[in-house]
Protein backbone atom coordinates (compact mmCIF):
# COMPACT_ATOMS: atom_id res chain seq x y z
CA UNK A 1 0.00 0.00 0.00
CA UNK A 2 1.31 3.73 -1.53
CA UNK A 3 2.40 6.37 1.72
CA UNK A 4 0.73 9.33 0.91
CA UNK A 5 0.10 13.05 2.21
CA UNK A 6 -3.04 11.94 4.85
CA UNK A 7 -4.87 15.29 3.50
CA UNK A 8 -4.70 13.50 -0.01
CA UNK A 9 -6.48 10.46 1.43
CA UNK A 10 -8.96 12.34 3.11
CA UNK A 11 -9.77 14.27 -0.24
CA UNK A 12 -10.13 10.52 -1.99
CA UNK A 13 -12.60 10.12 0.82
CA UNK A 14 -14.98 12.86 0.10
CA UNK A 15 -15.12 12.26 -3.37
CA UNK A 16 -15.93 8.62 -2.94
CA UNK A 17 -18.85 9.93 -0.20
CA UNK A 18 -20.11 12.04 -2.94
CA UNK A 19 -19.20 15.03 -2.04
CA UNK A 20 -18.81 17.49 -5.65
CA UNK A 21 -18.68 20.85 -3.86
CA UNK A 22 -17.62 21.88 -0.47
CA UNK A 23 -17.83 25.75 1.28
CA UNK A 24 -15.41 27.13 3.13
CA UNK A 25 -12.30 29.95 3.69
CA UNK A 26 -8.78 29.49 3.36
CA UNK A 27 -6.58 30.40 6.47
CA UNK A 28 -3.12 29.30 7.33
CA UNK A 29 -4.00 26.17 9.27
CA UNK A 30 -6.03 24.30 6.97
CA UNK A 31 -3.86 24.93 3.92
CA UNK A 32 -2.58 20.93 3.73
CA UNK A 33 -6.33 20.42 3.03
CA UNK A 34 -6.80 22.92 0.51
CA UNK A 35 -3.67 22.11 -1.41
CA UNK A 36 -4.92 18.48 -1.17
CA UNK A 37 -8.37 19.71 -2.97
CA UNK A 38 -7.00 21.66 -5.79
CA UNK A 39 -5.86 18.70 -7.91
CA UNK A 40 -9.50 17.01 -6.78
CA UNK A 41 -12.70 17.32 -9.07
CA UNK A 42 -14.43 18.59 -5.93
CA UNK A 43 -15.38 22.27 -6.55
CA UNK A 44 -14.47 24.76 -3.88
CA UNK A 45 -16.73 28.02 -3.09
CA UNK A 46 -15.34 30.62 -1.07
CA UNK A 47 -18.05 32.03 1.00
CA UNK A 48 -17.81 35.48 2.65
CA UNK A 49 -18.36 34.15 6.62
CA UNK A 50 -18.34 30.87 8.35
CA UNK A 51 -21.46 30.70 9.23
CA UNK A 52 -22.73 31.34 5.46
CA UNK A 53 -20.53 28.52 4.21
CA UNK A 54 -22.08 25.77 7.06
CA UNK A 55 -25.77 27.23 5.77
CA UNK A 56 -24.51 26.63 2.44
CA UNK A 57 -23.84 23.17 3.06
CA UNK A 58 -26.64 22.87 5.10
CA UNK A 59 -28.38 23.51 2.01
CA UNK A 60 -27.00 22.03 -0.47
CA UNK A 61 -27.67 18.65 2.03
CA UNK A 62 -31.26 18.88 2.45
CA UNK A 63 -31.85 19.12 -0.73
CA UNK A 64 -29.50 16.08 -2.04
CA UNK A 65 -29.79 13.93 1.18
CA UNK A 66 -26.12 13.83 1.06
CA UNK A 67 -23.27 14.87 3.72
CA UNK A 68 -22.69 18.86 2.94
CA UNK A 69 -19.00 20.00 3.59
CA UNK A 70 -17.96 23.21 5.17
CA UNK A 71 -14.11 24.04 6.08
CA UNK A 72 -12.55 27.09 8.03
CA UNK A 73 -9.50 27.53 9.27
CA UNK A 74 -8.55 27.96 13.14
CA UNK A 75 -9.94 29.71 15.69
CA UNK A 76 -12.27 31.80 14.91
CA UNK A 77 -13.41 30.56 11.84
CA UNK A 78 -14.57 27.39 13.88
CA UNK A 79 -16.74 29.45 16.29
CA UNK A 80 -18.19 30.92 13.53
CA UNK A 81 -19.31 27.71 12.43
CA UNK A 82 -21.49 26.72 15.30
CA UNK A 83 -24.71 28.37 14.96
CA UNK A 84 -24.80 26.83 11.69
CA UNK A 85 -23.77 23.08 13.47
CA UNK A 86 -26.70 23.88 15.98
CA UNK A 87 -29.09 24.44 13.07
CA UNK A 88 -28.27 20.95 11.02
CA UNK A 89 -28.62 19.42 14.52
CA UNK A 90 -31.88 20.85 15.67
CA UNK A 91 -33.20 20.07 12.04
CA UNK A 92 -31.27 16.56 11.79
CA UNK A 93 -29.45 17.37 9.00
CA UNK A 94 -26.56 15.22 7.58
CA UNK A 95 -23.29 17.62 7.93
CA UNK A 96 -19.34 17.53 8.34
CA UNK A 97 -17.45 20.57 9.72
CA UNK A 98 -13.60 20.62 9.04
CA UNK A 99 -11.42 23.12 11.15
CA UNK A 100 -7.68 23.61 10.57
CA UNK A 101 -5.77 23.96 14.48
CA UNK A 102 -2.72 25.18 15.46
CA UNK A 103 0.16 22.93 15.62
CA UNK A 104 -0.32 20.22 18.48
CA UNK A 105 2.50 21.41 20.86
CA UNK A 106 1.37 24.96 21.07
CA UNK A 107 -2.28 24.17 21.91
CA UNK A 108 -1.54 24.24 25.72
CA UNK A 109 0.49 28.05 24.65
CA UNK A 110 -2.79 29.72 24.25
CA UNK A 111 -1.54 30.14 20.41
CA UNK A 112 -2.77 32.06 17.58
CA UNK A 113 -5.70 31.39 16.58
CA UNK A 114 -5.79 28.38 19.14
CA UNK A 115 -9.39 27.59 20.74
CA UNK A 116 -10.37 24.17 21.85
CA UNK A 117 -12.98 24.13 18.92
CA UNK A 118 -13.90 20.40 20.07
CA UNK A 119 -15.37 21.10 23.41
CA UNK A 120 -17.03 24.35 21.72
CA UNK A 121 -18.72 22.09 19.65
CA UNK A 122 -19.69 19.09 21.43
CA UNK A 123 -23.30 20.38 22.50
CA UNK A 124 -24.15 21.23 19.05
CA UNK A 125 -22.81 18.15 17.17
CA UNK A 126 -23.31 14.56 17.08
CA UNK A 127 -19.60 14.10 16.93
CA UNK A 128 -16.40 16.24 17.30
CA UNK A 129 -13.42 15.25 17.10
CA UNK A 130 -9.31 16.38 16.91
CA UNK A 131 -7.22 14.25 14.64
CA UNK A 132 -4.27 13.10 16.72
CA UNK A 133 -2.15 10.95 13.83
CA UNK A 134 -1.85 10.75 10.17
CA UNK A 135 -2.49 7.68 9.85
CA UNK A 136 -6.36 7.97 11.57
CA UNK A 137 -6.98 10.72 8.52
CA UNK A 138 -9.29 8.75 5.86
CA UNK A 139 -10.65 6.53 8.66
CA UNK A 140 -12.03 9.42 11.02
CA UNK A 141 -13.18 11.09 7.80
CA UNK A 142 -14.90 7.39 7.01
CA UNK A 143 -16.71 7.35 10.17
CA UNK A 144 -17.73 11.01 10.46
CA UNK A 145 -19.96 10.29 7.19
CA UNK A 146 -21.46 6.92 8.77
CA UNK A 147 -22.29 8.93 12.19
CA UNK A 148 -23.92 12.14 10.46
CA UNK A 149 -25.80 9.79 8.07
CA UNK A 150 -26.44 7.35 11.42
CA UNK A 151 -29.97 7.33 13.19
CA UNK A 152 -31.05 10.69 13.01
CA UNK A 153 -28.97 12.69 10.92
CA UNK A 154 -26.84 15.14 12.01
CA UNK A 155 -23.10 17.33 12.20
CA UNK A 156 -20.20 16.20 12.85
CA UNK A 157 -16.74 18.22 13.38
CA UNK A 158 -13.41 17.51 12.78
CA UNK A 159 -10.42 19.69 14.02
CA UNK A 160 -7.38 19.06 12.02
CA UNK A 161 -3.88 20.35 13.86
CA UNK A 162 -1.38 21.56 10.85
CA UNK A 163 1.40 19.19 11.70
CA UNK A 164 -1.16 16.17 11.53
CA UNK A 165 -2.42 17.63 8.11
CA UNK A 166 1.52 17.69 6.97
CA UNK A 167 1.63 14.21 7.56
CA UNK A 168 2.00 11.13 5.34
CA UNK A 169 -0.32 7.49 5.80
CA UNK A 170 -0.52 4.42 3.90
CA UNK A 171 -4.14 4.70 1.64
CA UNK A 172 -5.57 2.86 -1.01
CA UNK A 173 -8.69 4.30 -2.37
CA UNK A 174 -9.14 0.94 -4.34
CA UNK A 175 -10.17 -0.83 -1.02
CA UNK A 176 -11.84 1.25 0.49
CA UNK A 177 -15.72 2.32 0.27
CA UNK A 178 -18.22 3.95 2.23
CA UNK A 179 -18.91 2.49 5.85
CA UNK A 180 -22.48 0.93 5.83
CA UNK A 181 -24.93 2.68 8.08
CA UNK A 182 -27.73 0.87 9.69
CA UNK A 183 -31.24 1.08 8.41
CA UNK A 184 -33.38 0.30 11.71
CA UNK A 185 -36.47 -2.10 11.20
CA UNK A 186 -39.39 -2.36 13.19
CA UNK A 187 -40.76 -5.16 15.65
CA UNK A 188 -43.58 -6.77 13.75
CA UNK A 189 -45.40 -6.87 17.17
CA UNK A 190 -45.03 -3.00 17.04
CA UNK A 191 -46.39 -2.83 13.34
CA UNK A 192 -49.13 -5.01 14.22
CA UNK A 193 -50.25 -2.54 17.17
CA UNK A 194 -49.91 0.33 15.80
CA UNK A 195 -52.66 -0.58 12.93
CA UNK A 196 -54.47 -2.20 15.84
CA UNK A 197 -55.08 1.05 16.59
CA UNK A 198 -55.47 2.89 13.49
CA UNK A 199 -57.90 0.49 12.75
CA UNK A 200 -59.85 1.14 16.20
CA UNK A 201 -60.27 5.14 15.80
CA UNK A 202 -62.93 6.80 13.75
CA UNK A 203 -61.04 9.77 12.75
CA UNK A 204 -57.26 9.24 12.54
CA UNK A 205 -54.65 11.58 10.78
CA UNK A 206 -51.35 10.25 10.01
CA UNK A 207 -48.25 13.07 11.11
CA UNK A 208 -45.64 13.53 8.81
CA UNK A 209 -42.61 15.26 9.81
CA UNK A 210 -39.13 16.04 8.43
CA UNK A 211 -38.23 12.36 9.05
CA UNK A 212 -40.56 11.41 6.54
CA UNK A 213 -38.64 13.50 3.51
CA UNK A 214 -35.28 12.42 5.41
CA UNK A 215 -36.08 8.33 4.54
CA UNK A 216 -37.29 9.43 1.03
CA UNK A 217 -40.52 7.66 3.02
CA UNK A 218 -42.70 9.78 1.14
CA UNK A 219 -44.31 6.84 -1.14
CA UNK A 220 -44.89 4.92 1.54
CA UNK A 221 -46.63 7.10 3.21
CA UNK A 222 -48.75 8.38 0.38
CA UNK A 223 -49.64 4.24 0.02
CA UNK A 224 -50.79 3.72 3.50
CA UNK A 225 -52.38 6.93 3.79
CA UNK A 226 -54.73 5.89 0.25
CA UNK A 227 -54.87 2.52 1.19
CA UNK A 228 -57.07 3.32 4.52
CA UNK A 229 -58.31 6.88 2.93
CA UNK A 230 -56.87 8.33 6.43
CA UNK A 231 -55.72 12.09 6.16
CA UNK A 232 -52.47 13.42 6.25
CA UNK A 233 -51.17 16.60 8.31
CA UNK A 234 -47.62 18.13 8.18
CA UNK A 235 -45.47 19.98 10.36
CA UNK A 236 -43.27 22.75 9.03
CA UNK A 237 -40.08 20.59 8.42
CA UNK A 238 -42.43 18.14 6.94
CA UNK A 239 -43.73 20.18 4.24
CA UNK A 240 -43.13 18.24 0.78
CA UNK A 241 -43.66 15.09 2.55
CA UNK A 242 -47.69 14.69 1.13
CA UNK A 243 -49.07 16.97 -1.99
CA UNK A 244 -51.63 19.41 -0.61
CA UNK A 245 -53.48 19.12 -3.43
CA UNK A 246 -54.13 15.60 -2.74
CA UNK A 247 -57.64 15.09 -1.20
CA UNK A 248 -55.94 13.49 1.89
CA UNK A 249 -54.33 16.64 2.99
CA UNK A 250 -55.53 18.06 6.27
CA UNK A 251 -53.26 20.84 6.57
CA UNK A 252 -51.18 21.83 9.67
CA UNK A 253 -51.58 22.08 13.18
CA UNK A 254 -49.77 24.53 14.96
CA UNK A 255 -49.55 27.77 16.76
CA UNK A 256 -47.64 29.70 14.68
CA UNK A 257 -47.63 27.97 10.99
CA UNK A 258 -51.08 26.45 10.56
CA UNK A 259 -53.91 26.54 8.52
CA UNK A 260 -57.34 27.14 10.53
CA UNK A 261 -58.81 23.98 8.79
CA UNK A 262 -55.40 21.98 9.88
CA UNK A 263 -56.19 23.18 13.66
CA UNK A 264 -59.90 22.07 13.55
CA UNK A 265 -58.93 18.92 11.94
CA UNK A 266 -56.56 18.08 14.87
CA UNK A 267 -58.83 18.59 17.39
CA UNK A 268 -61.47 16.47 15.79
CA UNK A 269 -59.23 13.86 15.54
CA UNK A 270 -58.89 10.77 17.87
CA UNK A 271 -55.73 9.30 17.40
CA UNK A 272 -52.49 10.59 15.54
CA UNK A 273 -49.88 8.47 14.25
CA UNK A 274 -46.64 10.68 14.05
CA UNK A 275 -43.73 9.70 11.94
CA UNK A 276 -40.35 11.53 12.16
CA UNK A 277 -42.12 14.44 14.07
CA UNK A 278 -40.33 15.39 17.58
CA UNK A 279 -43.69 17.34 18.46
CA UNK A 280 -41.43 20.93 18.12
CA UNK A 281 -43.44 23.44 20.92
CA UNK A 282 -44.24 25.63 18.00
CA UNK A 283 -46.28 22.88 16.66
CA UNK A 284 -48.24 21.59 19.87
CA UNK A 285 -48.29 24.82 21.68
CA UNK A 286 -50.47 23.94 24.89
CA UNK A 287 -49.62 20.36 25.55
CA UNK A 288 -53.14 19.62 27.44
CA UNK A 289 -54.86 20.95 24.66
CA UNK A 290 -52.70 19.40 21.97
CA UNK A 291 -53.19 15.57 23.52
CA UNK A 292 -56.75 16.14 24.83
CA UNK A 293 -59.31 13.25 23.35
CA UNK A 294 -56.54 11.30 21.00
CA UNK A 295 -54.24 8.53 21.07
CA UNK A 296 -50.38 8.96 19.77
CA UNK A 297 -48.09 6.38 18.13
CA UNK A 298 -45.01 7.80 18.13
CA UNK A 299 -42.91 6.62 15.24
CA UNK A 300 -38.95 7.76 14.92
CA UNK A 301 -35.55 6.27 14.30
CA UNK A 302 -34.19 7.90 17.88
CA UNK A 303 -35.31 5.93 20.90
CA UNK A 304 -34.41 8.62 22.70
CA UNK A 305 -37.12 11.20 20.78
CA UNK A 306 -39.69 8.75 21.93
CA UNK A 307 -41.63 10.08 25.62
CA UNK A 308 -39.40 12.97 25.42
CA UNK A 309 -42.08 15.73 24.89
CA UNK A 310 -44.42 13.21 26.57
CA UNK A 311 -45.89 9.80 26.52
CA UNK A 312 -47.22 8.48 23.36
CA UNK A 313 -49.85 5.91 23.36
CA UNK A 314 -46.89 3.62 21.34
CA UNK A 315 -43.73 4.27 20.54
CA UNK A 316 -42.47 2.44 17.44
CA UNK A 317 -38.34 2.42 16.60
CA UNK A 318 -37.38 2.03 13.19
CA UNK A 319 -36.60 4.02 10.32
CA UNK A 320 -39.35 5.59 8.49
CA UNK A 321 -39.57 4.19 5.36
CA UNK A 322 -39.20 0.40 6.20
CA UNK A 323 -41.57 1.46 9.58
CA UNK A 324 -44.51 2.93 6.83
CA UNK A 325 -43.44 0.12 4.64
CA UNK A 326 -44.07 -2.43 6.67
CA UNK A 327 -47.41 -0.44 7.95
CA UNK A 328 -48.70 -0.64 4.42
CA UNK A 329 -48.13 -4.25 3.84
CA UNK A 330 -49.98 -4.99 7.13
CA UNK A 331 -52.71 -3.16 5.74
CA UNK A 332 -53.34 -4.48 2.49
CA UNK A 333 -52.76 -7.32 4.33
CA UNK A 334 -55.58 -7.10 6.24
CA UNK A 335 -58.34 -5.43 4.32
CA UNK A 336 -58.88 -4.09 0.69
CA UNK A 337 -58.56 -0.20 -0.06
CA UNK A 338 -60.53 1.31 1.53
CA UNK A 339 -63.17 4.12 0.21
CA UNK A 340 -63.32 8.00 1.34
CA UNK A 341 -65.29 7.63 4.40
CA UNK A 342 -67.17 10.14 6.40
CA UNK A 343 -64.30 11.44 8.22
CA UNK A 344 -62.17 12.38 4.85
CA UNK A 345 -65.22 14.17 3.73
CA UNK A 346 -65.68 15.94 7.34
CA UNK A 347 -61.63 16.93 6.30
CA UNK A 348 -63.04 18.35 3.12
CA UNK A 349 -65.44 20.58 4.15
CA UNK A 350 -63.35 22.02 6.91
CA UNK A 351 -60.51 22.37 4.32
CA UNK A 352 -63.24 24.48 2.18
CA UNK A 353 -64.63 26.74 4.99
CA UNK A 354 -62.18 27.31 7.81
CA UNK A 355 -59.59 29.28 5.43
CA UNK A 356 -58.18 32.90 5.33
CA UNK A 357 -58.03 35.52 2.85
CA UNK A 358 -54.87 36.27 0.47
CA UNK A 359 -56.49 38.56 -2.19
CA UNK A 360 -56.28 41.91 -0.61
CA UNK A 361 -55.74 44.99 -3.19
CA UNK A 362 -54.82 47.07 0.17
CA UNK A 363 -51.94 49.10 -0.37
CA UNK A 364 -49.68 48.76 1.37
CA UNK A 365 -49.39 45.11 0.58
CA UNK A 366 -50.84 42.80 3.05
CA UNK A 367 -48.51 39.83 3.09
CA UNK A 368 -50.78 37.19 2.73
CA UNK A 369 -51.22 38.52 -1.16
CA UNK A 370 -47.49 38.22 -2.08
CA UNK A 371 -47.68 34.57 -0.69
CA UNK A 372 -50.43 34.25 -3.35
CA UNK A 373 -48.93 35.99 -6.02
CA UNK A 374 -46.05 33.24 -5.41
CA UNK A 375 -48.19 30.17 -5.29
CA UNK A 376 -49.60 31.60 -8.22
CA UNK A 377 -46.72 32.10 -10.28
CA UNK A 378 -43.68 29.76 -9.36
CA UNK A 379 -44.57 26.03 -11.08
CA UNK A 380 -45.29 23.27 -8.25
CA UNK A 381 -41.79 22.08 -8.61
CA UNK A 382 -39.90 25.06 -7.66
CA UNK A 383 -37.42 25.15 -4.22
CA UNK A 384 -38.48 27.63 -2.04
CA UNK A 385 -36.08 28.26 0.84
CA UNK A 386 -37.02 30.35 4.02
CA UNK A 387 -35.72 31.17 7.76
CA UNK A 388 -37.25 32.65 10.44
CA UNK A 389 -39.56 35.63 11.11
CA UNK A 390 -42.99 36.56 10.57
CA UNK A 391 -42.77 35.95 6.79
CA UNK A 392 -41.58 32.26 7.78
CA UNK A 393 -44.94 31.78 9.26
CA UNK A 394 -47.04 33.45 6.56
CA UNK A 395 -44.91 31.03 4.33
CA UNK A 396 -45.98 28.48 6.05
CA UNK A 397 -49.91 29.53 6.65
CA UNK A 398 -50.18 30.27 3.01
CA UNK A 399 -47.11 28.81 0.63
CA UNK A 400 -48.49 25.49 -1.41
CA UNK A 401 -45.94 22.86 -1.73
CA UNK A 402 -46.20 19.44 -3.43
CA UNK A 403 -42.90 17.74 -3.77
CA UNK A 404 -40.44 16.40 -0.89
CA UNK A 405 -37.13 18.62 -0.86
CA UNK A 406 -38.83 21.79 -2.12
CA UNK A 407 -39.81 23.45 0.99
CA UNK A 408 -36.69 24.29 3.09
CA UNK A 409 -36.88 26.23 6.25
CA UNK A 410 -34.78 26.35 9.41
CA UNK A 411 -37.37 25.09 11.97
CA UNK A 412 -35.58 24.78 15.21
CA UNK A 413 -33.14 26.85 15.25
CA UNK A 414 -34.07 29.41 13.72
CA UNK A 415 -30.69 31.38 12.46
CA UNK A 416 -31.56 34.58 10.93
CA UNK A 417 -29.71 35.11 7.63
CA UNK A 418 -29.93 30.73 6.43
CA UNK A 419 -31.66 31.99 3.25
CA UNK A 420 -29.06 33.44 1.15
CA UNK A 421 -26.68 30.72 1.43
CA UNK A 422 -28.66 27.57 1.85
CA UNK A 423 -30.43 28.83 -1.22
CA UNK A 424 -27.37 28.99 -2.99
CA UNK A 425 -26.39 25.71 -2.00
CA UNK A 426 -29.49 24.38 -3.03
CA UNK A 427 -28.94 25.77 -6.72
CA UNK A 428 -25.21 24.43 -6.53
CA UNK A 429 -26.69 21.13 -6.06
CA UNK A 430 -29.62 20.99 -8.53
CA UNK A 431 -28.67 23.62 -11.21
CA UNK A 432 -31.67 22.98 -13.89
CA UNK A 433 -33.98 23.69 -10.54
CA UNK A 434 -35.72 27.15 -9.63
CA UNK A 435 -34.79 28.14 -6.66
CA UNK A 436 -36.49 30.86 -4.71
CA UNK A 437 -35.68 32.20 -1.11
CA UNK A 438 -37.96 34.47 0.97
CA UNK A 439 -36.98 36.47 2.91
CA UNK A 440 -37.41 39.26 5.87
CA UNK A 441 -35.33 42.49 5.17
CA UNK A 442 -33.68 41.78 8.88
CA UNK A 443 -32.66 38.53 8.24
CA UNK A 444 -31.69 39.26 4.31
CA UNK A 445 -29.24 42.03 6.48
CA UNK A 446 -27.27 38.94 9.01
CA UNK A 447 -25.58 37.35 5.67
CA UNK A 448 -25.92 39.56 2.94
CA UNK A 449 -22.27 39.70 1.87
CA UNK A 450 -23.31 35.80 0.63
CA UNK A 451 -25.04 37.68 -2.41
CA UNK A 452 -21.51 38.69 -3.52
CA UNK A 453 -20.54 34.76 -3.63
CA UNK A 454 -23.55 33.85 -5.71
CA UNK A 455 -22.25 36.55 -7.98
CA UNK A 456 -18.98 35.80 -8.43
CA UNK A 457 -19.81 31.93 -9.20
CA UNK A 458 -22.90 32.69 -10.81
CA UNK A 459 -25.21 31.02 -8.89
CA UNK A 460 -29.00 32.20 -10.04
CA UNK A 461 -31.77 32.11 -8.11
CA UNK A 462 -34.60 34.74 -7.00
CA UNK A 463 -35.04 36.08 -3.71
CA UNK A 464 -38.28 37.73 -2.49
CA UNK A 465 -38.31 39.92 0.43
CA UNK A 466 -41.18 40.60 2.68
CA UNK A 467 -39.76 44.42 4.11
CA UNK A 468 -41.82 45.66 6.69
CA UNK A 469 -39.13 47.79 7.79
CA UNK A 470 -39.37 45.75 11.26
CA UNK A 471 -38.21 42.95 13.32
CA UNK A 472 -42.33 41.93 12.83
CA UNK A 473 -42.19 38.74 15.19
CA UNK A 474 -40.73 40.25 18.08
CA UNK A 475 -42.92 43.41 17.42
CA UNK A 476 -45.78 41.52 17.58
CA UNK A 477 -44.72 39.53 20.50
CA UNK A 478 -44.08 42.64 22.56
CA UNK A 479 -47.94 43.44 22.13
CA UNK A 480 -49.09 41.70 25.19
CA UNK A 481 -46.61 43.67 27.27
CA UNK A 482 -47.64 46.87 25.84
CA UNK A 483 -44.67 48.12 24.09
CA UNK A 484 -42.85 48.66 20.28
CA UNK A 485 -39.20 48.97 21.87
CA UNK A 486 -35.68 48.26 19.95
CA UNK A 487 -37.64 46.59 16.86
CA UNK A 488 -38.18 49.51 14.13
CA UNK A 489 -36.00 49.60 11.66
CA UNK A 490 -37.06 52.65 9.72
CA UNK A 491 -34.86 55.42 8.95
CA UNK A 492 -34.49 58.62 6.85
CA UNK A 493 -36.77 57.79 4.08
CA UNK A 494 -36.95 54.01 3.95
CA UNK A 495 -34.11 52.46 5.65
CA UNK A 496 -31.84 50.61 3.56
CA UNK A 497 -31.90 50.83 0.04
CA UNK A 498 -31.70 46.84 -0.70
CA UNK A 499 -32.16 47.62 -4.60
CA UNK A 500 -28.84 49.61 -4.64
CA UNK A 501 -27.11 47.00 -1.89
CA UNK A 502 -27.59 44.24 -4.39
CA UNK A 503 -26.46 46.46 -7.43
CA UNK A 504 -23.59 47.02 -5.72
CA UNK A 505 -22.93 42.85 -5.32
CA UNK A 506 -23.80 43.52 -9.16
CA UNK A 507 -26.95 41.61 -9.23
CA UNK A 508 -30.77 43.42 -10.46
CA UNK A 509 -32.90 44.03 -7.93
CA UNK A 510 -36.71 45.46 -8.28
CA UNK A 511 -39.17 47.23 -5.14
CA UNK A 512 -43.15 46.93 -5.59
CA UNK A 513 -44.96 48.97 -3.42
CA UNK A 514 -47.99 47.65 -5.31
CA UNK A 515 -50.03 44.37 -5.04
CA UNK A 516 -50.70 44.16 -9.04
CA UNK A 517 -46.92 44.89 -9.35
CA UNK A 518 -45.94 41.62 -7.96
CA UNK A 519 -46.67 38.97 -10.62
CA UNK A 520 -44.72 41.13 -13.25
CA UNK A 521 -41.76 41.61 -10.93
CA UNK A 522 -41.61 38.30 -10.29
CA UNK A 523 -41.96 37.18 -13.74
CA UNK A 524 -39.03 39.53 -14.55
CA UNK A 525 -37.02 38.06 -11.71
CA UNK A 526 -36.59 34.99 -13.05
CA UNK A 527 -36.15 35.83 -16.67
CA UNK A 528 -33.18 38.47 -15.51
CA UNK A 529 -31.78 35.45 -13.36
CA UNK A 530 -31.91 32.88 -16.13
CA UNK A 531 -30.43 35.33 -18.32
CA UNK A 532 -27.66 37.20 -15.91
CA UNK A 533 -26.89 34.02 -13.64
CA UNK A 534 -27.12 36.27 -11.12
CA UNK A 535 -29.06 36.39 -8.21
CA UNK A 536 -32.11 38.80 -8.39
CA UNK A 537 -34.20 40.85 -5.86
CA UNK A 538 -37.60 41.61 -5.81
CA UNK A 539 -38.48 43.58 -2.78
CA UNK A 540 -41.73 44.05 -1.81
CA UNK A 541 -43.06 46.85 0.90
CA UNK A 542 -45.47 45.79 2.77
CA UNK A 543 -47.85 46.92 5.77
CA UNK A 544 -45.62 47.36 8.47
CA UNK A 545 -47.28 46.18 11.76
CA UNK A 546 -49.14 43.40 9.95
CA UNK A 547 -49.35 40.76 12.35
CA UNK A 548 -49.59 36.82 11.97
CA UNK A 549 -52.19 34.23 13.21
CA UNK A 550 -51.33 32.78 16.07
CA UNK A 551 -51.89 31.98 19.63
CA UNK A 552 -50.73 30.30 22.57
CA UNK A 553 -52.73 26.44 22.07
CA UNK A 554 -54.24 24.86 18.67
CA UNK A 555 -58.17 26.11 20.17
CA UNK A 556 -56.69 29.77 20.77
CA UNK A 557 -55.59 31.29 17.60
CA UNK A 558 -56.15 35.22 17.52
CA UNK A 559 -56.63 36.19 13.40
CA UNK A 560 -55.91 39.59 12.90
CA UNK A 561 -57.37 39.82 9.23
CA UNK A 562 -60.77 39.72 7.85
CA UNK A 563 -61.82 36.11 7.33
CA UNK A 564 -63.90 35.08 4.40
CA UNK A 565 -67.89 34.42 5.51
CA UNK A 566 -68.18 31.20 7.19
CA UNK A 567 -69.71 28.44 5.74
CA UNK A 568 -71.36 26.33 8.00
CA UNK A 569 -70.91 22.10 7.90
CA UNK A 570 -72.42 19.05 9.16
CA UNK A 571 -70.31 17.92 11.84
CA UNK A 572 -72.72 15.24 13.48
CA UNK A 573 -71.64 11.35 13.22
Amino acid sequence: MKKVPCMEAVVSVLESEGVDTVFGIPGAAILPLYAALQNSSIRHITVRHEEGGTHAADGWARVTGNVGVCIGTSGPAGTNMITGLYTALADSIPMICVTGQAVTSKLHQEAFQAVDIVEIARPVTKWAVQLKEPAQAPWVFREAFRRARSGRPGPVLIDLPIDVQRGLCLYDPDVDAPLPVEVPQPLPRAVSAAMDLLEGARRPIILAGGGVIGAEACDELRALAEHLQIPVQVTLMGKGAFPEDHPLFAGMAGIQTQTRWGNAAFLESDLVLAVGARFGDRHTGDLDVYRRGRKFVHVDIDPLQIGRVFQPDLGVVGHARPVLAALRDEARRRSEPRAAGKWVRKVGELRGTLVRRDDFDDVPIKPPRVFKEINDYFPRDTTFVTAIGLYQIWSGQFQTTYLPRRYLVCGQAGPLGWEVPAAMGVKLAHPERQVVAVVGDYSFQFLMEEVAVAAQYRVPFVIVMINNEYLGLIRQAEIPYDMNYAVDLHYGEGGIDHVKAMEAFGCPARRVELPGDIRGALAWASAEAARERLPVLVEVMVEREANAAMGPSLEAIKEFEPLPELITADWSD
